[in-house]
């Protein structure tokens, strides 16, 4: 299978391989990769994967999209990047809420967050793709993050032969723990550096890098060049569309739903690439109704599904779930190229860099409606539904998955659509520990990372991840914190 940019308009346009896709991560034009078409999935294919270990799945689901791959290589692959050690307990299990509501934990992994998911298999998929095109210069992948990506990105590509890798974060837009998985991770291929201002900062300062001419000349000249581990990159993107399959398969063999049925997910999402994932399994052709988009405070996703106005110069909040504080979706470049095709995409990617907004024709407009609705929290909501589903499930939910849990009832008490939902839990609740502890009720007296921990282990009598426990005993490496107009420099660094 081929790749096309989202922005090609040529009448022969320029394909790639995946395995080239995935090596340059985004097109020469700025563009994103999409596959030339999208491959489906029947009810055959679904009982085939239903008996499968979750890492037999994703080699069977990637194989569709990554062609020229080795399939008994990507095989290997995803059974060291979804093996025990990796996942204890295994990868992405489906726990049960409420009478409709089934959550899909997607943070089990290593960095007790979702972008683990994508994250452990897409080095594997890039350090082939190097071999595949015959690359002899070293990828230095360069991620802009809100939080979650950037340690996730860092734990899976730490020590991975021919690659280096930096990390940019916003120095004040992410949480105490997640600075501190950045800040002391390991390895000697990785750097770590602080942005000033918010995250659509540093990745606007990563996507001007990548269009640089001039740099990548002089990273050439260096003997490496640039790649993203970002979901731009379709090598982190593709994995994510496993999940939501499987979870499909686990509900049948858990008996919720039966072959055929038709379910709705919703995904707490900010640069839209998770709830893109979904989209495309949807397309595939698994029975997936609603797609339900949930927002924090800074819903510009949920303003666009609602009026068809893509409207990024707005008041930027900071909220108790930074993984979401985006008001520029990447991922949404994906979307507008499937339902309108590469002019248009390219029109309004003009348009949204000249003046900060956009506006579908109303008929793609329509098309949205057809599959998305989209919901957001206040600061308070988020709190509300954390506390009562604790004291009323018994459920502990981090911050963001706590948006998405109040989105998706609020839809099914707008809609009264009772279709069984699946809802994307993306981070683990000690990421967040601060915020929910004070949500059911724990005031915190600390700024002390361990004594956070330690005070929600305690209220709510749920174990600490081992991950984050054995992050508090690392020493700290990283400390600089740059102006965005000095990522550049730091990119090229040897």
């Amino acid at each position: 299978m081929n790749y096309r940019s989202t922005r090609d308009t040529s009448n022969t346009p320029a394909y790639v391989s995946s395995a080239e896709a995935i090596k340059k991560g985004l097109a020469p034009d700025g563009g994103l990769y999409m596959p030339e078409m999208l491959p489906r999935i029947s009810s055959l294919d679904v009982a085939t994967l239903r008996p499968m270990s979750y890492a037999q799945r994703a080699a069977y689901i990637l194989s569709m999209f990554l062609t020229d791959y080795d399939k008994d290589a990507l095989l290997r692959d995803c059974e060291a990047a979804y093996s025990e050690e990796k996942f204890k307990g295994g990868a992405a299990p489906i726990v049960k809420i409420d009478d409709s509501i089934n959550s899909l934990e997607l943070w089990h992994g290593p960095t007790c967050a979702f972008k683990d998911m994508a994250l452990q298999i897409m080095p594997r998929l890039l350090s082939r793709a190097l071999t595949m095109t015959g690359e002899d210069k070293k990828a230095r992948i360069l991620v802009a993050t809100s939080g979650d990506t950037g340690k996730a990105a860092l734990e899976g590509y730490r020590d991975v032969e021919g690659v280096d890798i930096t990390v940019f974060y916003p120095v004040d837009g992410v949480s105490r723990m997640q600075k501190m998985q950045m800040a002391t991770q390991e390895g000697g291929n990785v750097n770590v550096c602080a942005v000033y201002g918010n995250f659509d900062d540093a990745q606007n300062g990563v996507k001007a890098i990548f269009s640089d001419k001039a740099l990548a000349e002089k990273a050439l000249e260096d003997g490496m060049f640039f790649s993203s581990a970002n979901s731009i990159n379709w090598g982190r993107l593709a994995p994510q569309i496993v999940y939501y399959i499987s979870a499909y398969c686990d509900l049948i063999e858990n008996g919720t739903i039966v072959d055929g049925e038709e379910i709705n997910v919703c995904v707490p999402t900010g640069n839209f690439g998770n709830i893109f994932a979904a989209y495309i399994a949807r397309c595939m052709g698994l029975p997936l109704a609603k797609l339900i988009c949930a927002s924090n405070s800074n819903c510009v996703l949920t303003d666009f599904i609602k009026t068809g106005t893509y409207d990024r110069t707005r008041e930027f909040f900071k909220t108790m779930s930074p993984s979401m504080d985006i008001l520029i979706s990447s991922n949404l470049e994906r979307l507008l190229y499937v339902i309108g095709g590469a002019s248009l995409t390219s029109e309004l990617m003009g348009e949204l860099k000249e003046n900060g907004k956009y506006t579908l024709p109303t008929s793609l407009h329509n098309t949205i409606c057809e599959v998305f609705e989209g919901y957001y929290l206040t600061e308070e909501e988020t709190s509300e539904v954390i506390r009562d589903t604790f004291e009323k499930n018994g459920y502990l939910a981090d911050t963001h998955t706590a948006v998405g849990l109040g989105c998706a009832r609020k839809y099914m008490k707008e809609s009264g659509d009772t279709k069984v939902t699946v809802l994307a839990s993306t981070a683990s609740p000690y990421k967040f520990a601060a915020d929910v502890a004070e949500a059911i009720g724990h005031k915190i007296t600390s700024d002390e990372p361990a004594v956070i921990l330690e005070t929600l282990s305690k209220a709510t009598g749920t174990e600490i991840p081992s991950p984050l426990l054995r992050t508090l005993t690392l020493p700290v490496r990283f400390t600089r914190t740059v102006d965005p107009s000095d990522m550049p420099a730091v990119a090229i660094e040897k």
